[in-house]
């Protein structure tokens, strides 16, 4: 069986301009993401997915792989699904667990965590990070997980399972028989939803965000 675990890292963000080079304590968000993957030692590889040769540089000096997507593929129009599918096309493995530099809260046990439970899960095709979210929630006005017929204390509320991408994974052969079907390939199969901690699931994509990210990672130590 041979696992990967692939970093993607787009130079051109929007939001975060070069979110993935901006330092926490000196490190930037992309070294600190390679380690975590490295440190974690449940990867057979890691590679760093991007268009910017920066990024092939800085994976090469920290001893893992580059793969250099086509620039089509980086632009504010493509789709992760289409860059796992061209990373899959070119990369032979079991399974592909994608990890964000843009979760640094994302804790080395939590990967593998993560990675040990879809792998001796057969059954599982796509396994999805998620932060139980156990408070009151609607959408379009219309409550979620309660009723406006009584008010529950929280604990006895249902949790909302909000996806946060931190750390994703797939089976590689059903990724791509989805995809080349004309399917969803990102949600495919048997999925299945792994909660972890709201540190590990917060995403930076604002400055706030980084800061936000900036003081906990430095209070957790």
């Amino acid at each position: 069986m041979k696992i990967i675990g692939m970093i993607p890292a787009r130079m051109g963000s929007q939001r975060l301009k070069k979110k993935n080079l901006r330092e926490i304590n000196g490190i930037p968000l992309i070294v600190h993401a390679i380690r975590k993957c490295k440190e974690a030692k449940c990867f057979d590889e890691v590679w760093v997915n991007s268009e910017h040769d920066k990024f092939g540089d800085i994976a090469r000096d920290e001893g893992v792989f580059f793969h250099k997507r086509p620039e089509e593929l980086a632009n504010n129009h493509a789709t992760s699904e289409e860059f796992v599918y061209e990373f899959l096309c070119n990369h032979d493995c079991d399974y592909l667990f994608q990890v964000h530099s843009i979760a640094p809260l994302l804790t080395i046990n939590e990967v593998q965590n993560f990675v040990n439970h879809q792998v001796s899960n057969l059954e599982i095709d796509v396994l999805l990070s998620v932060v139980h979210e156990q408070i009151e929630c609607a959408y379009q006005n219309k409550p979620i997980n309660f009723s406006f017929e009584e008010k529950m204390n929280s604990q006895r509320l249902i949790p909302i399972q909000k996806v946060t991408w931190s750390i994703t994974g797939w089976r590689r052969d059903k990724y791509l028989n989805s995809y080349n079907n004309g399917k969803c390939a990102t949600y495919n199969g048997k999925i299945e939803f792994y909660p972890i901690s709201k540190f590990g699931g917060i995403i930076i994509k604002t400055e706030s965000d980084f800061k936000m990210v900036c003081f906990l990672f430095n209070n957790m130590k």
